[in-house]
């Protein structure tokens, strides 16, 4: 298996990166680091998984415009079913644009009906508990922005607790096709281990057991008690 990172010498916050140090404990895979002055391998050659973290604000205009010119490829990956595992901001230049709070824009690549709104003065952390098919699926969030539309956008997870794509949405993330895109931060594929084996797979991979799989459901299925407590509020 072959695993793409998008600009981890900016797109790196949160320790989202080492989600991809987990899947390469976890399976047989080459990992590709391409930096922002790099010609992205997904151009000449096939690659299993495109990754992306996330950013401060000013890089997800940079990625913009690095990613810009390859708006077909990538429009054709996710048709042909590459899977995407992109989290944080990062989800956020897929969609039409991010509307700053002097309402100016920021275009992106417009490949989802989805539009960001930035609000610098007010962080929004929060926990999050939700589902995926049959999945409980637990994160976190920390972001200056929400996202907003996409009627013809499937949404990755359905909230249970916590705030959706924006706080008034049920459904938390993208998912088109095989791209999967959250707000959810930090350890999430440490964190949730059945979602894990599911993207390996997806992307090709032979997984029997993770790494410290024993240690790592323990330590899930006590973060859900906690989580799925009624007197828990998460956001």
């Amino acid at each position: 298996m072959k695993i793409e990172v998008l600009f981890p010498d900016v797109a790196n916050l949160y320790g989202d990166l080492y989600n991809v140090k987990y899947l390469a404990q976890c399976a047989d895979c080459e990992v590709i680091n391409t930096g922002l002055n790099d010609a992205p391998a997904f151009l000449s050659e096939k690659v299993d998984m495109i990754c992306m973290s996330p950013m401060p604000e000013f890089a997800q205009e940079l990625a913009v415009k690095k990613l810009a010119p390859y708006k077909d490829r990538l429009k054709k990956l996710i048709a042909d079913g590459t899977v995407f595992f992109v989290t944080g901001n990062a989800l956020e230049i897929f969609g039409q644009y991010i509307e700053n709070e002097d309402k100016s824009r920021v275009e992106c690549l417009g490949l989802f009906d989805t539009y960001a709104k930035r609000d610098m003065l007010n962080r929004y952390n929060a926990l999050f508990l939700g589902e995926f098919g049959e999945m409980k699926i637990a994160g976190f969030k920390a972001q200056f922005s929400h996202s907003y539309g996409g009627d013809n956008t499937d949404r990755l997870f359905k909230r249970i607790k916590g705030a959706g794509l924006n706080p008034d949405d049920d459904g938390e993330g993208i998912r088109v096709n095989n791209f999967f895109g959250t707000y959810l931060i930090g350890p999430l594929l440490v964190m949730n281990p059945d979602f894990t084996k599911y993207l390996l797979k997806l992307a090709g991979a032979e997984v029997k057991s993770l790494r410290f799989e024993a240690e790592i459901r323990s330590a899930y299925e006590q973060r859900l008690k906690e989580f799925e407590k009624p007197d828990i509020e998460l956001a």
